[in-house]
């Protein structure tokens, strides 16, 4: 499968002259929901649908679980995943504090060897509009 894109124009407003440059977009093709991704490991193996949806349901309770300890979670060929966190910078240690400093946490993702080499090598991309899939 190759993955869609598009020709975008923007301008550059980090540089000391604002000028239009054009960047190529990733268009996504839609959106897969877990109770799909479910029916298609149950079709594709001996679990029933329920078994499939009741692992991946426990395994984002303990992946949530983990992570709000500030563990490291290595999920093998998928990736791992980390809490991370955006906070204001302080002119001394002390003026800094979780409840005022904290403003939003995220989740970092980095994939795994395995995947990193199957998105450098193996995906392929077609401007949209120069064919269906």
């Amino acid at each position: 499968m190759a993955i869609r894109y598009r020709i975008t124009k923007r301008t550059n407003t980090i540089a000391s002259e604002k000028k239009e440059q054009f960047i190529m977009q990733a268009v996504n093709t839609g959106t897969v929901d877990l109770k799909r991704i479910c029916e298609e490991i149950s079709n594709e193996c001996t679990l029933s649908i329920v078994d499939v949806v009741g692992v991946t349901t426990a395994l984002g309770i303990k992946l949530q679980q983990h992570l709000e300890e500030g563990k490291i979670v290595d999920l093998g060929d998928v990736g791992k995943f980390k809490i991370g966190f955006k906070s204001t910078a302080a002119n001394t240690a002390k003026e800094l504090s979780p409840k005022r400093s904290i403003k939003k946490f995220h989740l970092n993702y980095q994939p795994s060897s395995s995947f990193k080499h199957r998105l450098k090598k193996a995906i392929t991309v077609y401007k949209e509009g120069s064919r269906s899939t």
